[in-house]
């Protein structure tokens, strides 16, 4: 056998190594996740049916279902993305189309790094302060809505960014080229084309938003609610923290109830982490570069 095909053989060695080790950091990775499911489905899929869905909590929470909290969710989440989507989509826009190169823009990304560390409750703490105390929302589905926002918000704005990188610069060139504005070119060329993954951290942010506990806690969520807000100004249940109540401030509670709940909460998380893939997917496949 001649060096070469030595080299080969152990390069392939190597190879399959590697592929071994990335295959086991995959099992690892999955396998909680699963596990997780797996247990919430084995506890919890007996309370999951259509009653259980569409019935508010009733008798101290022992009985009923999840109406009041799965709508509250929906109503929170909805409100976080009317706030954050335009605002991270422009802001985006400005730091990565028209903002000078130099140490503020710098400063800025360090900034926007930082705060997608920043835990959840720290952003509670915020939004009590600003939102109910300062701007006297009180406790209601606006000022969740705006606290889960600034929550959020670097997600948006990181993924946008990383869509409008992706779009090539001779896109830009042509079009300026043919005496398009600047403007002009950003919205009707750039941001058609970077669509795909604006939309997938739209909908990450979405998932995210959906699941937090700390940040409503302080802001939005209510004990206990027998019916869905009458206005922005209404205090909210939320499934996060309704699971939270139901595992630790109220005694007695069937454990199908509880497990029920957290089957929900998990599964419209993994919903939408799921679609934003195939979001994402289905606009690369019509895309046309």
């Amino acid at each position: 056998m001649t060096p070469a095909e030595l080299w080969m053989r152990r390069q392939r060695r190597i190879e399959g190594a590697w592929l071994l080790v990335l295959r086991l950091c995959m099992v690892i990775i999955l396998a909680p996740v699963v596990l997780v499911v797996g247990y919430c489905i084995a506890r919890g899929g007996r309370a999951l049916t259509w009653t259980f869905l569409t019935q508010p909590p009733l008798n101290g929470m022992r009985e009923g279902g999840i109406l009041t909290p799965l709508l509250g969710t929906v109503y929170l989440a909805f409100g976080t993305m009317i706030i954050a989507v335009p605002l991270g989509v422009l802001a985006a826009v400005y730091l990565h189309e028209f903002a000078r190169p130099g140490p503020l823009l710098r400063l800025v990304r360090l900034a926007l790094t930082n705060l997608a560390g920043v835990p959840s409750v720290v952003y509670g703490l915020f939004g009590l302060a600003a939102f109910v105390t300062i701007l006297h929302f009180d406790t209601s589905l606006l000022s969740g809505s705006c606290t889960l926002a600034l929550l959020v918000l670097p997600v948006v704005i990181t993924a946008t960014e990383e869509a409008l990188r992706q779009v090539p610069a001779d896109f830009r060139g042509a079009s300026l080229a043919l005496g398009a504005t600047r403007w002009q070119t950003v919205r009707r060329i750039v941001l058609p084309n970077a669509l795909p993954g604006i939309l997938t951290g739209t909908v990450l942010a979405l998932s995210r938003a959906a699941g937090e506990t700390a940040p409503i806690m302080f802001t939005a969520a209510a004990y206990y609610l027998p019916r869905a807000p009458k206005s922005i100004f209404s205090p909210v249940m939320a499934l996060p923290y309704h699971l939270y109540v139901l595992a630790t401030q109220v005694p007695n509670v069937p454990s199908e109830i509880a497990w029920g709940t957290a089957l929900v909460l998990v599964a419209v998380v993994l919903i939408l982490n799921l679609a934003a893939i195939l979001l994402r997917q289905r606009l690369l496949e019509n895309r046309r570069w």
